[in-house]
């Protein structure tokens, strides 16, 4: 009798931590289904609508910049305040114009008193890098993403396609199904994007971390059902 209850007892020590993995795993696939089933739903009472949001802005170069600042040229600036800007490391000319923006509206009566400040991430690969140096590249972006979301904890996230925003966007979405942070992503693709979408709004499409996505193109809309078509930004 004894040896059957030790036997018994061995076998529950065993199994104990596969049984704790397995809880742990359909735990954390029930909070993920979760998150994406309340994806861009309305919030609700969790968010007052005369309350300020905190809002990180992803910045790219050449045309993306160009058009987020188009984009935030009709943003109520007193509701998405502070803002946060981030560029690439490499990408000084971004935040260059991010700041004139900034300094523009400062001088307008109506947005005084409005915050902004201004950040650089490190790019998870250059231009022309081989893939071999890239994975240590890719997981010291991945950890300087990660100190930056936990600095900000920005309760919107505007991004139009620069790669620097998966990162940054992963990480939010992570923040959701832990309970850290609810960050609504918008995602606006880049008007370049005539027939398909780039890579970044295609993984942020596909996986659902985006919780609205617009595209500027009647026929993406189409092809990527739900995104919501807005027409040229530009």
């Amino acid at each position: 009798m004894e040896k059957n209850s030790s036997f018994c007892f061995s076998n529950l020590s065993s199994n104990f931590p596969i049984t704790c993995l397995i809880t742990f795993i359909t735990f954390f696939l029930h909070r993920v289904l979760n998150v994406i089933y309340r994806t861009g739903k309305p919030l609700g009472k969790r968010v007052s609508p005369q309350r300020p949001l905190s809002t990180l802005i992803v910045l790219g170069s050449g045309g993306h910049t160009a058009e987020m600042i188009n984009l935030l040229l009709v943003l109520r600036k007193e509701r998405f305040t502070p803002r946060f800007y981030i560029a690439a490391a490499t990408d000084n000319m971004s935040l260059q114009k991010a700041r004139v923006l900034e300094n523009s509206l400062a001088d307008s009566s109506e947005t005084k008193g409005l915050s902004a400040e201004f950040m650089q991430i490190y790019r998870s690969r250059e231009v022309g890098q081989s893939y071999v140096t890239s994975v240590w590249t890719t997981f010291v972006a991945m950890a300087h993403a990660l100190w930056l979301m936990i600095k900000i904890r920005p309760q919107v996230v505007l991004c139009n396609g620069p790669g620097t925003c998966i990162p940054l966007c992963v990480i939010a979405f992570f923040f959701k199904v832990v309970g850290i942070r609810w960050s609504s992503i918008f995602y606006v693709e880049s008007i370049a994007r005539v027939k398909r979408l780039s890579l970044s709004g295609l993984l942020l499409y596909k996986l659902r971390i985006a919780d609205q996505f617009f595209v500027q193109w009647p026929q993406l809309q189409r092809k990527y059902p739900r995104a919501h078509y807005v027409g040229c930004l530009m």
